[in-house]
């Protein structure tokens, strides 16, 4: 019997993450420092996990509602009209998921048919590719790398235009790699497009709390709540990458069918990493604030490190990556460059590739390090491009 060809054909279609096998490829050397993953160096915050530890001692361990506990839902409900004045029901409006992964797949799954096509501005973070292809559908990717990683009103209009089977455009912002984002007139002028067609948005937000601007962060739900569908989570703004807590908030008609789609993927999300995130909702609102200042410092030493290296960098608006084009010297691909220099110095970035075509040429650096990994790795890269010209 041959297995593999009883298989779903579209698993052909997709890979292990390629940043992932890259940090893998990478994690043999010894010695490495990684500055690869979207792995903030903060802990959880000790309320956060004392509050997990008093529900584990309190016997909170059965099953939640599939959404997730009620005082939860509240928690994220009151959180989203305190920061970003949005109003969700949190009986009906808002389901809690297994981390922002597992929404990405619940919305895709529920939304997505054979030949469906999917917008994404590229650069753009992988993980939304495999749902999309195992579920039969197409991904458009629009090439945003000469307006500073942005979509622009013109590119997605004209984008949709030739893109008669789109169902949905996935917004990621603050975004992973680019760190880029939108202002709110940004997003009211992308909106007015997006009224213009039947699609659905699927507004990325999970680096949130990571807006470097003064005018902080816009949801584009603000514009059009009735085709946006927000996807948030706690594993960067509060550094709980692996209590797996994230959420999505829709209209009622919609949530009502992820939930169908998420019951049969996880049931619910751990009762224990439900009761750490309410704490966090309701009590470590603020909580965000440290990491923010201090990654706001990381980045600003890397741009200007970057940037005397002969890299072309865009200042990121929020998140905590650098993604900076290769100079011009440099003949090798993203991913040789940067094996080569992790082989002989022993520090490792993602390569542009891992994030699609538009990504060729660049690399990705995750400042979610602490800064004495930073300061060693920028002057690793010095070295490294003293000894290429030479």
């Amino acid at each position: 019997m041959d297995l593999k060809n009883r298989l779903n054909k579209n698993l052909n279609k997709i890979t292990v993450s390629a940043i992932r096998l890259f940090d893998q490829e990478v994690s043999t050397i010894p010695g490495i420092q990684k500055l690869t993953l979207g792995e903030p160096n903060f802990f959880t915050p000790d309320h956060v996990k004392q509050a997990a530890i008093k529900s584990i001692q309190d016997n909170q361990n059965h099953y939640t509602h599939n959404a997730g506990l009620i005082e939860l839902r509240q928690a994220i409900a009151d959180f989203y009209q305190e920061k970003y004045a949005l109003k969700f029901r949190a009986e009906d409006e808002i389901l809690t998921t297994v981390g922002v992964t597992e929404a990405i797949s619940t919305v895709i799954y529920s939304i997505i048919e054979a030949n469906d096509q999917i917008l994404i501005p590229a650069p753009a973070y992988p993980g939304y590719g495999a749902p999309i292809l195992l579920n039969g559908g197409e991904i458009v990717e629009i090439d945003t790398r000469s307006e500073g990683f942005l979509l622009t009103p013109y590119l997605l209009d004209n984008t949709l235009k030739n893109s008669p089977r789109a169902k949905a455009l996935i917004l990621n912002y603050p975004s992973n790699p680019t760190g880029a984002s939108y202002s709110r007139e940004q997003l009211a002028q992308l909106a007015k497009v997006i009224s213009q067609y039947n699609i659905f948005v699927i507004a990325d937000e999970v680096y949130s709390e990571l807006s470097y601007s003064l005018e902080g962060h816009h949801s584009i739900a603000e514009f059009i709540p009735e085709q946006t569908i927000i996807l948030n989570g706690l594993s960067k703004s509060h550094a709980m990458t692996g209590w797996r807590i994230g959420y999505i908030l829709a209209q009622r008609e919609l949530i009502s069918e992820f939930t169908k789609t998420h019951q049969y993927l996880v049931t619910a999300a751990s009762t224990t990493s439900q009761y750490a995130a309410l704490e966090a909702l309701r009590n470590g609102k603020d909580d965000p604030s440290v990491m923010k200042k201090a990654y706001i410092e990381r980045r600003d030493f890397l741009v200007k490190s970057l940037k005397t290296l002969n890299f072309q960098v865009i200042n990121p608006a929020g998140a905590f990556y650098i993604f900076a084009k290769i100079p011009e010297f440099v003949s090798l691909n993203s991913h040789d460059f940067l094996l080569d220099f992790a082989k002989k110095k022993s520090f490792a970035f993602i390569p542009g590739s891992a994030f699609g075509k538009f990504g060729e040429g660049y690399v990705r650096i995750s400042y979610a390090s602490s800064m004495e990994v930073i300061k060693s790795a920028m002057s690793a890269l010095d070295d490294y491009l003293k000894e290429y010209l030479n």
